[in-house]
């Protein structure tokens, strides 16, 4: 018999939050030295060329999410969200230890690049099936008012893993000549991260199981047909905050190579909207309980939508360092304080029976489709066109998709999904 808990100890929710961040921490790490990496295991003579080659690979790990989601998504609304976190944890350490330890173009020729893709693959599987099984667990085993606080702390560990990958960043730009950060400088980031997710997967061990029983999840899962409506609508939801996220992620590469700024002002950035985002995430996740999921949802994404172009646009014309923190800073913001409300909203349309799997479907269909390819389009729109306005434009699109999807989605606070009466139903 699974054993069953509707209120787990804080310090297991911090352990589940803080190994969220890490794979979050591995994965974004590849944005920030996208360069360096590029011409580690994409030589080519134009630098534009390594770049788009580079930025593709990142791109690669999106494209393996979906299955993660699905697979890893199912065994966790079957088997409990516990086992599923420990599969997802074990196959990020392995494919960021990958990462460490590939040699580059010069050492092994073609399988490094190789090499390099499969160990994306193995990342994006990983993540894909992260998002699912640990916002299901924070929402099922979270005070009834306070689910979106409890779930805004996904989005808030997303921060604080990319600033702590900004500041090493930033650290080892400030420390280290050109030569020795493509010798093995940009290595360093991913085997911290390596070293520290096995201490963080110590604390899932420890987790208790949020799903109730197999035999009434089962019946639960039969009685209640898939819809395909809020599966549609979350993803166009998703789509919204995941552009703007990851090309947030992609302001460090931004500012060096299209703004031609020193990389240490790229990585303040990057240290700037992490800690922005997680300021944004709590502040989000404490009004979506106090006001309700859908006015976050709505007001900041619209907001995003009129500002970003202006906003790029003067980050162009006014190409420093305090322009791009300033502008990185806002919008990082608009997108985190919505991002309880989001996943939260996601959570609360499904049942614990189809919950993990839905959300992790949703979330990673989203991610793939654009975020997996919205910084090789910009990369590649700026170098087709010399336009450096690609980004604003992509963000604008998808935010305005995300606006109008949000207006067919219902209001979920008082849902009658009500996750802890549902676990003591059941």
């Amino acid at each position: 018999m699974r054993k069953l808990s509707s209120r787990p100890d804080k310090a297991i929710v911090l352990g589940v939050v803080v190994c969220n961040g890490l794979e979050f921490f591995d994965f974004v790490v590849y944005a920030f030295f996208a360069q360096t990496i590029g011409k580690v295991f994409f030589p080519a003579a134009d630098p534009n060329m390594a770049l788009l080659l580079s930025v593709g690979v990142f791109g690669v790990g999106f494209i393996a999410r979906p299955v993660g989601s699905l697979l890893i998504g199912r065994y966790a609304d079957r088997a409990g969200r516990r086992p599923a976190l420990l599969l997802s944890a074990i196959l990020m350490t392995l494919g960021t230890a990958g990462v460490v330890l590939t040699p580059g173009y010069a050492t092994i020729g073609v399988c490094a690049p190789l090499l390099i893709t499969l160990f994306r693959l193995v990342q994006g599987f990983a993540l894909g099936g992260e998002t699912g099984p640990s916002t299901a667990f924070l929402l099922e085993g979270a005070p009834e008012h306070r689910r979106a606080s409890y779930v805004a702390l996904q989005m808030g560990s997303q921060g604080i893993a990319s600033a702590l990958a900004g500041a090493l960043g930033l650290a080892l730009a400030l420390s280290l000549s050109p030569a020795q950060m493509l010798d093995w400088g940009w290595r360093v980031p991913f085997a911290v991260g390596t070293v520290l997710i096995p201490i963080a997967l110590v604390l899932r061990f420890k987790m208790p199981e949020t799903l109730a029983p197999p035999a009434a999840v089962q019946a639960s899962s039969r009685a209640l047909p898939w819809r395909s409506r809020p599966v549609l609508l979350g993803i166009l939801v998703i789509a919204g905050g995941t552009v703007s996220t990851y090309i947030g992620s992609y302001m460090s590469t931004y500012g060096t190579a299209v703004l031609h700024l020193p990389p240490a002002d790229g990585l303040q950035a990057a240290i700037t909207i992490g800690l922005t985002t997680l300021a944004g995430a709590l502040i989000g996740g404490h009004l979506a309980d106090r006001y309700g999921r859908w006015p976050l949802m709505f007001w900041p994404r619209l907001l995003t939508a009129v500002i970003c172009i202006p906003a790029f646009d003067w980050l162009v014309t006014h190409p420093d360092a305090q322009t791009l923190l300033v502008m990185s800073a806002t919008l990082a913001f608009l997108t985190a304080v919505t991002a309880g409300a989001v996943l939260t909203t996601i959570c609360e349309l499904f049942p614990a029976a189809r919950r993990a799997s839905a959300l992790a479907l949703i979330y990673s269909v989203g991610v793939s489709l654009f975020g997996g390819t919205v910084q090789f389009l910009v990369t590649w729109l700026i170098a087709v066109t010399g336009n450096p306005m690609a980004p604003a434009w992509c963000i604008a699109a998808t935010s305005c998709a995300a606006v109008l999807a949000t207006l067919l989605l219902p209001e979920t606070r008082n849902s009658p999904h009500n996750v802890q009466q549902e676990l003591t139903r059941l």
